[in-house]
């Protein structure tokens, strides 16, 4: 039986990709309706990119989100948070101080379940050296030093259009080849019973010899977000979709 000092509670909520903006601004929606205990997770699992920019040392990626930081903050110190960060929310501890932030270099995440053996990450560790070097030196205090003063010397022009930018992305497209891609990354790595990620907008559910590998669907694509159901349950995950107040009346 394996035990972990992460426990995931049946009835948690595991939200990934919202990428929220005031473009997308479904997710404070959705956190306003915890918030107010219209719904009631015993957890909130955030899997990363729950913002589409957020920087703790760029002051103003935490002014456009203030509104959500603040709600957050006041939902976890009632209900555990676990964050995984992401590849457009990182640096995030010193924000949400009540939650229990994990950076790229503490994924995967084991996590204990009834016993059972969960992985989680966001979906972008183990990456090609490039990729790896970006991600060192996007997160490094200097480089946020710079991007801070630039930033303000040109009025958020970088961080506006670039908002703009991400904002028109297809983030429900199909990744052909998916499975042999899962399979290279993961397939003999990993001794669990589930590895859940996000990243890659897929919602899919494979099946290893090794474990059962769960890519979640996106909150940003029909504002999807999952259920964790009991450990007896095969099906770890129960889809949900959250229509705000105005579209169910």
């Amino acid at each position: 039986m394996f035990h972990s000092d992460i426990e995931i509670k049946e009835g948690a909520f595991v939200v990934s990709d919202a990428h929220y903006s005031h473009f997308r601004p479904q997710l404070l929606d959705f956190i306003k309706e915890i918030h107010s205990k219209k719904l009631q997770p015993t957890q909130l699992i955030f899997m990363g990119d729950i913002f589409d920019i957020l920087f703790a040392q760029i002051p103003h990626s935490k002014k456009i989100n203030e509104e959500l930081i603040k709600l957050i903050n006041e939902i976890s110190q009632e209900i555990e948070l676990i964050y995984l960060e992401g590849n457009h929310d990182f640096n995030l501890q010193d924000i949400f101080p009540y939650a229990k932030v994990f950076p790229i270099s503490k994924q995967p995440l084991s996590c204990g379940f009834g016993g059972k053996k969960i992985i989680l990450a966001h979906g972008d560790f183990g990456s090609d050296i490039g990729y790896q070097i970006y991600t060192a030196v996007i997160r490094n205090p200097l480089t946020l030093f710079f991007l801070r003063a630039i930033d303000f010397i040109l009025g958020h022009v970088i961080l506006k259009k670039l908002d703009e930018y991400l904002s028109k992305k297809d983030d429900c497209r199909e990744f052909i080849g998916f499975r042999e891609f899962v399979s290279k990354r993961l397939e003999g790595r990993y001794n669990c019973d589930y590895f859940i990620e996000g990243h890659f907008h897929q919602n899919r559910t494979l099946k290893f010899d090794e474990f059962r590998y769960i890519n979640l669907g996106v909150f940003a694509c029909n504002q999807r977000y999952f259920v964790v159901k009991s450990p007896k349950d095969k099906e770890l995950l129960e889809e949900k979709f959250f229509l705000r107040r105005s579209e169910y009346g």
